[in-house]
């Protein structure tokens, strides 16, 4: 279980092993987020104005890529490699769908792409194989996990996994460079472990922080997103007084609009608690995939708490799309145990995993569904008796895979940050063909018109 130990739920036997010499000493994070600064709209990156400066009044597209690791991030990179190399009439003319993508929500491994994509556009089809996809990074991080001189300093894990990202994925990259590049939204998930509720790096969140997302790099977040408790230490943000008002603004008429749905109440209570700078003087985030492994939660929270698709649009200054696309890209895996073969007791670690599995799959399955509801109701939300919105809600996961043997070697792919170059190459192929095969994408692209 060497490489299992990114999974974002599941703490294998090496991890009970690292961990007295983990606690060994306390360690404090580093202090990232600076005061907030008086800006202009322009330069807020937030649900309400960070959009695509070339939205299509044909489809609105969101994507959702999962945690899971490198596994992840490989499926989530063969499916921009699809969207890339699809062409379709939006607007009276051919353009590619990867151009298109209004927003991307992501947890964990599934971030690492996402962010890369948001950054760097077009040459995620180059370098991002080679500066994340295809390293060792397990071992590299590891190697620095057990240095002595980190366990004998206050300098904590997660911070040494940020360096490591900062330098060698996102080049010291800050959301002020992913604002400028003008592609879709990234929305990166981790999640808040005082209050167990998720925690976006938008400039909305980090208003209730009194803080400026602008000067915050992209690996700590990145890192935060994908920070497996206890292995790693949470990111930490300070609650920053001063912006009363700010806060006050953002949270006005949450508390109403949740009110009939306990979930929903569940974070706009999270959301309150921010303004409690006294007793939450700090902010402790790990893995996104506690809170929403899909990144799907994501995108059903925010749109209802803005009150709906219809309010949510008319606040980004646009009209109804035609058409309203959801892309789920799930990497979460059904691995196949030696238990059922055997009347031995099965080992601890497999214990915790099967667990663990059983967990996120009820979890997945009750988002799914949540969703696939959702996605009609705006939908019809949005239609006018002049134009119908249809919806479309593209799911790829390994079920979908057609040949027993080779579902059966995707699911055996381990959650982790060092993979072979033949489960890479399988990855990405995997998740090209799923959303090219994938019926409700065939039924979008022929409603727009193929070239």
């Amino acid at each position: 279980m060497a490489n299992s130990f990114f999974y974002p739920l599941r703490l294998s036997g090496l991890l009970a092993l690292a961990l007295p010499l983990l606690s060994a000493c306390v360690s404090y994070g580093k202090i990232s987020n600076e005061p907030i600064a008086e800006v202009g709209p322009s330069a807020r990156y937030s649900m309400t104005q960070a959009v695509h400066s070339a939205r299509s009044d044909d489809a609105t597209m969101i994507l959702a890529f999962s945690g899971g690791g490198t596994r992840a991030a490989a499926l989530a990179y063969g499916v921009l490699q699809a969207l890339r190399d699809t062409r379709v009439t939006l607007d009276g003319r051919s353009q590619r769908l990867l151009d298109k993508i209004d927003i991307i929500s992501s947890v964990s491994g599934g971030s690492f792409t996402a962010a890369y994509l948001g950054l760097y556009g077009d040459r995620i089809f180059t370098d991002f194989e080679h500066d994340f996809l295809r390293r060792n990074i397990s071992i590299e991080l590891m190697q620095g996990l057990l240095d002595p001189a980190l366990l004998l300093s206050q300098r904590g894990r997660t911070e040494m996994a940020a360096n490591y990202y900062d330098g060698n994925v996102f080049k010291g990259a800050t959301f002020a460079d992913l604002q400028s590049r003008g592609g879709p939204l990234i929305v990166i998930n981790a999640t808040d472990l005082g209050r167990g509720v998720r925690f976006s790096f938008l400039q909305d969140y980090f208003d209730l922080l009194c803080s400026d997302l602008s000067s915050f790099p992209i690996a700590s977040a990145v890192t935060a997103s994908s920070a497996v408790p206890v292995l790693f230490h949470p990111l930490v943000l300070e609650n920053r007084q001063g912006c009363t008002d700010r806060a006050q603004s953002v949270l006005s008429g949450l508390q109403h609009r949740a009110s009939s749905s306990a979930q929903l109440s569940q974070v706009v209570d999270g959301l309150n608690s921010y303004t409690l700078k006294d007793q939450r003087r700090y902010i402790h985030l790990v893995d996104g995939g506690i809170t929403d492994n899909l990144g799907l939660l994501a995108i059903y929270e925010m749109i209802e708490l803005a009150g709906g698709a219809t309010n949510l649009l008319d606040s980004l200054g646009g009209a109804p799309p035609r058409r309203f696309v959801v892309i789920s890209v799930n990497a979460s895996t059904s691995p196949q145990y030696g238990m059922e073969l055997s009347s031995a007791a099965p080992s601890m670690a497999d214990t915790v995993n099967l667990v663990t599995d059983i967990q996120l799959h009820r979890t997945n399955a009750a988002t799914m569904a949540l969703l696939r509801s959702s996605i009609e109701r705006w939908a019809a939300d949005l239609s006018t008796p002049e134009q119908t919105v249809e919806s479309y809600f593209v799911e790829i996961d390994f079920k979908s895979i057609k040949q027993a043997e080779r579902r059966r070697f995707l699911n055996q792919i381990p959650t982790s940050f060092a993979l072979k170059g033949e489960q890479v190459d399988e990855l990405i192929a995997a998740g090209r063909e799923l959303l090219l095969s994938n019926a409700e994408f065939q039924r979008l692209i022929s409603d727009l018109g193929r070239q």
